[in-house]
């Protein structure tokens, strides 16, 4: 199993370039199932979650060639199977939208229960009402959600609370349904925005997406495209991060600045000088950096996938901050590794306490999933001496050659 060893106290300088985002990669690999023609996808981040992805579509008859480090050609053409292999599905949450794009496809699919990193539970019954009512049946058999349908048709679906997995594996069914759907209190995000913008470059008939109602006019028929995903506005987010730990002056490239506002926002709260440009953002930390209040919330509040990263970066800030967790029941398991550096964060369920201005010390701690890796990172590079961080293998399903552009920035860190 592998690990990082970071020595803290290095001051990153310099440019750091940003991969595509891991979110939309995930959602709109499995969407090419709905076209039976080649599409070719550019700016994939090279991570496991990708790969895995593409070993998912292998396993079901999907031809792929790569084109380039970061675009592929994918083939659905030659799908024959319907069950996504239990072994694959369990190592990544995403492996629930072959759920919507399967039975688009073939009016049927067969899909373990989601795995993936563990920080609370993953109910998908709204998932399972969204496919009832635009008109399939489920079981779940030994862990399997098996779906079942002779057509679907166009309805009027309403989450009780936003869900961006079951806006996706909506948006996916109801492509090609027969008439109408419209979701309402979907999504924002980012990459659902995204993942709609690639199923209409293949003919789908989507509007709203980007806003609480998402009304899908349902096509019979869907061609091919070459579409370029967006950038990762969580890596840009991690980056900031880490800069501001270490008083780095960074300048991080290909981004899309507004899918990024509210990092940005609570970032320059806490004392960062943030210089904003089309497709760039500079970083400057020259200063103490200040408490704050932070609350993870959906699109476009404050992301839950940067909350470990900001709640690490507020252990080095003076005075008391809260964080609290507006998503995930269960998201602060990493506390105690935190807590291990010399961190003084209590956790009572959903809110955690920060006492900021330690000095954070260097120990051997365990990354116990992708973000929670990724602000144990943030911690060893502002902490004294060198940090030995386990599981590496969490963090890389996020981030591509994350030690070559830390590395490339000043940082002290390598892979053993």
């Amino acid at each position: 199993m592998g690990r990082f060893i970071v020595d803290g106290g290095a001051h990153l300088k310099g440019e750091v370039k940003i991969n595509g985002a891991k979110n939309a990669a995930l959602a709109i690999i499995p969407a090419t199932l709905l076209s039976k023609k080649p599409c070719v996808i550019s700016n994939l981040p090279n991570i496991s979650d990708v790969d895995l992805s593409f070993q998912i579509l292998k396993t079901m008859g999907a031809k792929i060639e790569k084109q380039d480090e970061h675009s592929v050609m994918i083939d659905t053409s030659t799908v024959h199977k319907t069950e996504v292999p239990f072994e694959l599905a369990m190592k990544m949450r995403a492996s629930y939208y072959y759920l919507g794009a399967l039975l688009a496809r073939f009016k049927e699919a067969n899909v373990a229960m989601p795995g993936g990193c563990n920080f609370g539970v993953r109910p998908i019954n709204l998932h399972l009402k969204g496919f009832e009512s635009l008109g399939a049946n489920y079981e779940i058999d030994g862990g399997i959600i098996r779906l079942r349908t002779t057509n679907l048709t166009g309805a009027k679906i309403y989450f009780d609370v936003v869900s961006v997995g079951a806006t996706i594996n909506i948006l996916l069914a109801a492509t090609t349904a027969d008439g109408v759907t419209i979701i309402e209190n979907a999504a924002k995000e980012p990459h659902i925005v995204d993942l709609a913008n690639f199923l209409n470059s293949i003919g789908a008939n989507i509007i709203g997406a980007g806003t609480n109602i998402i009304k899908i006019k349902g096509v019979k028929e869907l061609n091919s495209s070459d579409y370029t995903i967006i950038p990762d506005q969580i890596e840009a987010g991690s980056y900031m991060a880490m800069a501001a730990v270490t008083r780095g002056d960074v300048l991080i490239k290909d981004v899309t600045p507004k899918h990024l506002e509210s990092i940005v926002n609570k970032m320059e709260s806490i004392g960062l000088k943030i210089k904003k440009y089309d497709s760039s953002l500079h970083i400057l930390s020259d200063g103490d950096l200040e408490k704050a209040d932070v609350t993870s919330q959906a699109y476009p509040g404050f992301p839950t996938d940067m909350q470990p990263q900001i709640t690490a970066v507020l252990t080095f800030a003076k005075g008391t901050s809260i964080v609290t967790e507006g998503i995930w029941d269960n998201r602060f398991q990493y506390v105690g590794e935190l807590c291990r550096m010399g961190a003084a964060i209590t956790v009572d369920g959903k809110v955690a306490v920060v006492e900021g201005g330690k000095i954070l010390k260097a120990a051997p701690v365990e990354a116990c999933d992708l973000r929670a890796g990724a602000a144990l990172i943030v911690a060893a590079l502002g902490a004294k001496g060198q940090t030995e961080i386990k599981n590496t293998r969490y963090i890389e399903r996020g981030y591509e050659d994350i030690v070559g552009k830390l590395t490339a920035l000043g940082a002290s860190i390598k892979k053993v």
